[in-house]
């Protein structure tokens, strides 16, 4: 069977409602479909706590937050995408409460604000510290007002159909059934999420597995800066479960194993002198990262069996700030640690946590494939540039994906309603189909199992990939993500049913997360300097002359990566020293 939408939406989280909304607002003509792999509720986008940036305040400016963004991401953020996006936040924002965002209000009525790192200025909105939660649910509520919006929920894409150079729709598994049919549109809006999933540390669900990333790469879009990757510095140790950066806007300060604020002793970019101690528990999270291995070297961490940690310590915030504005850490620590926060100090480690690299697309969201657009953790347009500051993500999906859904309902409204030529497209979706049938029938057991190679390329990718990197530890990662390349077909797949086969679904994941995974160690490898995210042992110096660039890779017709560097876009702000504080 094939169904027919103008416009498919793959990923059902908050850019993708976003973008549904801007589709249907833009032209109500147009036919829309949202597919997901789980229900959109329970999409990661619910997960984020800490709240969204947006300039509010008279005394902030737009070129403020334009100028934190670009300084945090090390200058290589294009900036004309950052203008058009600290322009555009405040605009959603309050979009968002006209349609019953609940933000946390001053005793004035206001919309209260906190402080986060990175930022000079006090621009976060937030909802306690469940901002995803509420800001998700009010797009999902909003998105039921319209009947043009058809969702396909715990539906998982296979592939994208390409032709001519143009993306003309999807193949898809419905979980529920293992149906695999086809959906044809005239664009398609990729909003999957990151992929933090191809490490063993993370803050990410198990649904963040790179698939928008992966499908986008295999069907000839290139990818751009993947390996900028984001650690965040407090991810509870086990599960790596995010403790929010709110808790340190609220006060929160990091001890090592002496009891002793440690970020006093590194370089965080803020300038000197300045208010160090009360500010340095929110410089930017590439740095906190790295003070903490400099912490675990000099042997001043503490040893758990989940590996070294440091510790939160919120107790002098009090119960009462703690039950207001942090309930949800409480939470957190009382359920997965059996601790209190407001009596015990809490465990904390850097885990990897947002992808600043993504889907390459322009700042409307459009891919160089016509027809295919991207929008949120999936996509790089760039804002985030070496690393992203903290808060920036909520209003990003917010913005480009309503960009995204607004210039792709233009581009479907100019094709012709016939589509032309479909025999093609049809032909592919049939050989995906058998490929899919060969994989569930065919996989007999007795061979590895998906967990095996999923666990050697998460801790491969931890080595040779993480928060510190030289040539030799990523060449290591490289031959060893080769080699479980050379595995995988040999994967077995013990389970032959159609209904909710987790064990098939996994397996395909396993082969998008191995091209994510090359995609990060082949850019990183190239890219001889530290900047953000991508720090180098072997090239400690950040180096404008060489590498004031993106990279953008490109997978070859033999499936071999090729990465070129188009320059970095300066409107306003020449590149400089990052610098924090107040």
């Amino acid at each position: 069977m094939t169904y027919t939408h103008d416009i498919v939406i793959v990923g059902g989280g908050g850019a993708g409602l976003r973008a549904a909304i801007a589709v249907v607002e833009a032209n109500p003509q147009l036919s829309v479909a949202i597919i997901s792999k789980v229900y959109p509720m329970r999409s990661h986008t619910v997960s984020a706590e800490g709240g969204a940036a947006a300039v509010i305040r008279a005394e902030d400016s737009l070129d403020e937050h334009a100028y934190d963004t670009i300084s945090g991401g090390d200058w290589l953020c294009d900036q004309d995408a950052v203008e058009a996006f600290v322009d555009e936040a405040p605009k959603e924002m309050l979009r968002l409460e006209n349609w019953g965002c609940p933000w946390s209000r001053e005793p004035d009525g206001r919309v209260a604000v906190r402080p986060f790192g990175g930022m000079k200025r006090i621009r976060t909105w937030f909802a306690a510290d469940k901002t995803g939660f509420h800001l998700l649910h009010t797009l999902f509520q909003t998105s039921l007002k319209y009947e043009e919006i058809a969702r396909y929920d715990e539906w998982f894409v296979t592939k994208l159909l390409v032709e001519d150079g143009r993306v003309r729709g999807v193949v898809a598994i419905e979980l529920s059934s293992g149906r695999i049919e086809t959906i044809t549109a005239k664009a398609v809006i990729l909003c999957t999420g990151g992929c933090g999933r191809v490490f063993p540390f993370t803050t990410n669900a198990n649904i963040k597995t790179g698939d928008g990333m992966a499908l986008a790469y295999r069907a000839g879009a290139p990818l751009k800066d993947m390996e900028f990757v984001q650690y965040h510095p407090t991810g509870l140790p086990f599960t790596g479960i995010l403790i929010t950066e709110a808790a340190r806007a609220e006060g929160g300060w990091l001890l090592n194993k002496d009891g002793y604020r440690y970020l006093q002793d590194y370089d965080l970019g803020t300038p000197q002198p300045g208010p160090v101690l009360r500010s340095m528990e929110l410089g930017p999270r590439d740095r906190l990262s790295q003070a903490f291995v400099k912490e675990m070297e000099k042997g001043r961490t503490i040893d758990t069996p989940y590996g070294q940690v440091v510790h939160l310590d919120l107790r002098h915030l009090g119960a009462k700030l703690i039950n207001t504005k942090l309930p949800m850490v409480r939470e957190l620590c009382l359920d997965y640690e059996k601790i209190d926060p407001v009596k015990d100090l809490v465990p904390v480690r850097p885990v990897v946590h947002y992808m600043m690299g993504g889907v390459s697309t322009d700042i409307h969201g459009a891919t160089p494939l016509d027809g295919l657009y991207a929008a949120g953790e999936v996509a790089c347009v760039s804002i985030n540039g070496a690393n992203r500051l903290g808060s920036n993500s909520l209003p990003e999906l917010l913005v480009f994906g309503a960009r995204a859904g607004r210039a792709a309902a233009e581009f479907a409204a100019a094709q012709p309603d016939d589509g032309g030529d479909w025999s093609g497209i049809l032909t592919q979706a049939e050989d995906e189909r058998r490929r899919l049938e060969r994989d569930l029938r065919g996989r007999e057991g007795g061979g590895e199992r998906v967990s095996t190679i999923r666990t050697e390329m998460q801790a491969a990718m931890e080595q040779g990939a993480g928060i510190y990197r030289s040539a030799d530890s990523m060449a290591k990662c490289a031959d060893a993500l080769q080699e479980l390349r050379e595995r995988l077909p040999g994967v077995s797949i013990d389970d032959h049913t159609t209904t909710f086969n987790t064990e098939l679904i996994a397996a395909l994941e396993l082969g998008l997360m191995l091209d994510v995974a090359e995609s990060i160690v082949h850019s990183a490898r190239l890219r001889e300097e530290s900047r953000g995210a991508h720090q180098r042992t072997d090239f400690p110096e950040r180096d404008d002359v060489r590498y004031l660039a993106h990279s953008l890779i490109h997978r070859s017709a033999d499936g071999s990566p090729r990465v070129e560097y188009p320059p970095v876009t300066i409107t306003r702000w020449p590149p400089g020293v990052r610098v924090y504080g107040r």
